[in-house]
């Protein structure tokens, strides 16, 4: 990974909510250094936070300073992004998660679009599994809303919908003067394909059953089909559209789930499967990442050896030399050695004591 230089927000600056991606994810990973404070809190959707989750986050807030002002590490730098970060959030709209993170090289506010567990962390990185879990629970795709009239392609990140960019879309199929649907599904397709081909990604179509019935009669571009919705959108808000997607999308992520078991089946089989949070760990850092399967609701407090490599269960989580939670940091290893992680259902690893990791050979 190339190196990145990470400079703190100017005083005074505003710090607007940073849109969920995968580079955001890659770039608050990228921190190091300790103390990095991440507040995780989940919230009521509303245009403006609620009093109670106010009340809530408050308390994180000083939960962090008691640690840092035991620690001896009431760094200037911090407790103001801290609190500049606190004082954004209670006044701004929430949706079902929050996550704040400072430290003396980033500062960012991340909305979610998942529940969260409430807790602080203070560790030499920042806790970035929820970033992780919402990114697997809402993937990259995009939705093409048809009518006989008309044909419109969103983007969809992180459960929100926003047209893509470009002169391809929206289509008025009015001025094409096809002789039949067929016809303009076709020309339909060919500027889907022209966008999938710059901007790959899961696909959903939506719209009245015989239009996405003759559009994927004739489509070219349905390799990775996530589903279809059924049903007038044209006229739908963009909120109301990817409500509609939403389940369509986890029936998609089931059949993720169950490649993702599938294929540890198969490494079990060739003895190419680390089981347990030790042994995942080490191979994480020792061999060559393929995929990492952990159930959702997995945490595991730790100390770690002078090296690095060997695991010891801890329970004194604020501890400074514990790190709360290392199976955040197995999900940063595996991602920062070109692996790539299932979450799963809870209960779905436990003949592999809840977390497995598959190596290349």
């Amino acid at each position: 990974m190339p190196e990145l230089t990470l400079v703190p927000p100017a005083a005074g600056a505003a710090w607007s909510p940073s849109p969920l991606t995968t580079g955001l994810v890659t770039l608050v990973q990228a921190v190091r250094g300790y103390p990095c404070v991440s507040l995780m809190m989940t919230t009521q959707p509303a245009p403006r936070m609620t009093p109670g989750d106010a009340a809530r986050l408050e308390r994180l807030r000083l939960h962090a300073l008691g640690r840092l002002r035991t620690e001896g590490l009431e760094s200037r730098t911090v407790v103001d992004a801290l609190d500049r970060l606190v004082q954004e959030a209670v006044t701004a709209p929430t949706e079902r998660g929050l996550a704040l993170y400072a430290s003396e090289a980033l500062a960012r506010s991340v909305r979610l679009p998942v529940e969260v567990e409430d807790r602080t962390v203070v560790d030499p990185s920042f806790a970035t599994r929820d970033l992780v879990r919402a990114l697997h629970r809402t993937p990259r795709h995009v939705v093409l809303s048809l009518s006989a009239h008309r044909a419109a392609l969103f983007d969809g990140q992180a459960g929100r919908l926003a047209p893509v960019p470009g002169r391809h879309f929206p289509l008025d199929l009015r001025t094409l003067e096809t002789p039949d649907l067929a016809t303009s599904m076709r020309i339909v397709d060919r500027a889907l394909g022209t966008h999938l081909r710059l901007h790959p990604a899961p696909l959903v179509v939506a719209g009245p059953e015989r239009t996405v019935a003759a559009f994927t009669a004739v489509s070219r571009h349905t390799g990775r089909l996530a589903g279809v919705v059924h049903g007038a959108v044209e006229h739908s808000t963009l909120e109301d559209l990817a409500a509609r997607t939403r389940p369509v999308l986890e029936r998609y992520l089931l059949s993720r789930q169950d490649d993702a078991l599938a294929l540890l089946e198969r490494r079990a089989g060739a003895h190419r499967v680390a089981a347990g949070i030790a042994s995942a760990w080490l191979a994480a850092r020792t061999e060559r990442p393929e995929m990492l399967a952990v159930e959702e609701g997995y945490r595991f407090p730790a100390r770690l050896s002078v090296d690095g490599d060997l695991v010891t269960p801890a329970e004194d989580t604020e501890a400074p030399d514990v790190i709360d939670d290392l199976v955040d940091e197995l999900i940063e290893t595996v991602l920062d050695r070109g692996g790539w992680v299932a979450l799963v259902r809870d209960g779905a690893l436990g003949g592999h004591e809840r977390v497995a990791l598959t190596v290349r050979r």
